[in-house]
């Protein structure tokens, strides 16, 4: 195997983690990236999304994330320069792509014994079973979704272990006939079996990094391929997280707009005022006027709100204005209020 030596300090970080789009975990074995491909692949194929422009692009990164994911000298170049190492690799002679994405498309179906079919089947495959899902749910801030965040925790799972002696596996019902007489012929199904080696479940703990991208939805789930519960002679369940917002003390989020109450005295929205909030990462608002301010009057401030999800873009911030009135005034309040604005109408 032939690496090829990059320097890292050449590279910007990359933008999209292949390990996040393929919905695997970093330390994913060969048949789990496989899998992972196989079954995005086929959601996201343009044929069964025609006219589609985001399931075309993302059966796109997926298959570039596929095609170095699959390959262990660039999966090695991968993970330690990220996505410019392998492209440098590729320029200097490396194995490149052999013919865009379809190809990859053809060549990881083509000979798997698979029959794709966007016209109404979705696949004719034989039905493998399947272990259960684990499902979690992650509480996560409104800071935590403006700005993105990184959650590390802890997954204690079973595990499929080798265990003494032999069990029966694979077992499939087949027909079989059998003579009774002259020119009589019984049949049955007859369940065949092979001798597999025995195994056992064990619980095992393992770190599991949960990325909250920005402007991620209430509800959205991150999916780890293949990290739920495991079954025997079975592929494993997924581990699912859901996203569940923390209700915050002054923003409600609406979509990708934000809302805020803010109040300010009769003075300030009389005569204008300048005054500045603070958004979720820090920074400061300008929500000053002028101008007059009416009671429960709204304002909307432009790309102020929450980052799109899988954008650069941004949605509104909507700042309404509620008045403090005063309790009581003074005859001499009173008097300045009528000369000024005039007598009060009969």
């Amino acid at each position: 195997m032939r690496l090829t030596k990059i320097s890292a300090s050449m590279f910007d970080i990359r933008a999209k983690n292949y390990y996040d789009l393929l919905q695997v975990p970093k330390h994913a074995n060969e048949a789990q990236i496989k899998r992972a491909y196989h079954k995005l692949a086929l959601k996201y194929h343009p044929d069964k999304n025609p006219g589609n422009e985001e399931a075309k692009k993302k059966f796109q990164e997926i298959s570039s994330a596929y095609e170095v994911l699959s390959d262990t000298e660039k999966r090695q170049i991968y993970d330690q320069y990220g996505e410019e190492g392998v492209k440098q690799h590729n320029a200097g002679g490396g194995r490149g792509g052999a013919g865009g994405f379809n190809d990859i498309f053809s060549q990881f179906f083509g000979g798997s014994g698979f029959r794709v079919s966007f016209g109404g089947d979705e696949e004719e495959e034989e039905k493998t079973p399947k272990g259960d899902d684990v499902v979690v749910e992650l509480q996560a801030t409104l800071e935590d979704i403006y700005m993105g965040q990184t959650f590390k925790m802890y997954r204690d799972k079973n595990v499929i272990k080798p265990a003494p002696g032999k069990r029966k596996c694979n077992c499939k019902n087949k027909m079989v006939t059998r003579q009774i007489g002259p020119g009589m012929y019984q049949q049955f199904t007859q369940q065949v079996c092979e001798d597999c080696p025995n195994v056992k479940y064990e619980r095992e703990g393992s770190p599991v990094t949960v990325d909250v991208e920005k402007g991620m939805k209430d509800g959205q789930e991150i999916t780890f391929f293949e990290e739920g519960e495991p079954i025997i002679d079975g592929e494993p369940g997924d581990l699912k997280f859901v996203i569940k917002t923390i209700p915050h003390e002054k923003f409600v989020r609406q979509g990708d707009d934000l809302h805020v109450t803010v109040r300010i005295p009769l003075v300030d929205a009389l005569v204008g005022f300048e005054k500045k909030i603070p958004h979720l990462d820090g920074h400061m608002v300008s929500i000053g006027t002028k101008g007059v301010t009416k009671p429960g009057e709204v304002r909307q401030f432009a790309k102020e709100g929450m980052p799109v999800y899988e954008s650069d873009k941004k949605g509104a911030l909507f700042v309404k204005f509620e008045i403090d009135f005063p309790e009581t005034l003074t005859e001499a309040q009173k008097g300045v209020i009528r000369t000024t604005f005039g007598s009060a109408t009969s």
